[in-house]
């Protein structure tokens, strides 16, 4: 039993900083959303998909930071050091909101141009067939989802 207990106190430091250190990022997230008037939720489902909270994340294409955000999306969006969570969410942040523009607020073709690119899916609309968009939209969709209506979440306790 004092075993489980000093694994447990080793463990729960850990835990409680990767929990802490999500905290400033998600302020920086709450005030851009709310500057840019674009759901809150959808930032963070993002964030959630594109790099689970971790700031210094790369992707095998080179995307980078918080957002994955790709160097020249980065560039044009104003997030000159990418790896900056501040600098990354706002510029993610300005990305989303110009695809909002775009797409007029429908929110699977934002979520698919962001992963695969506002061109094809402005060609294409609603009639994307490649799988890894489709999973990633179901994706941001769920996390999404998640996060706006947290009472929805399902129950882990088993009826008696």
């Amino acid at each position: 039993m004092k075993r489980y207990l000093i694994v447990l106190l080793f463990l729960l430091p850990p835990l409680a900083r990767a929990q802490a250190d999500t905290a400033p990022a998600e302020r920086l997230l709450r005030q851009y959303a709310g500057h840019y008037r674009v759901p809150p939720e959808l930032i963070a489902a993002l964030i959630d998909v594109e790099s689970r909270w971790n700031p210094h994340a790369v992707s095998n294409k080179g995307a980078m930071g918080l957002m994955q955000l790709m160097p020249a999306t980065a560039r044009r969006f104003g997030a000159f050091d990418p790896f900056n969570p501040e600098q990354n969410i706002a510029a993610g942040t300005r990305y989303v909101t110009a695809l909002m523009w775009e797409f007029h607020g429908e929110m699977r073709l934002v979520a698919a141009a962001y992963y695969a690119g506002d061109r094809g899916i402005a060609r294409e609309q609603l009639n994307y067939h490649n799988p890894d968009v489709v999973a990633y939209v179901e994706a941001v969709r769920r996390r999404y989802l998640l996060r706006k209506y947290p009472a929805a979440r399902p129950s882990r306790r088993s009826t008696p």
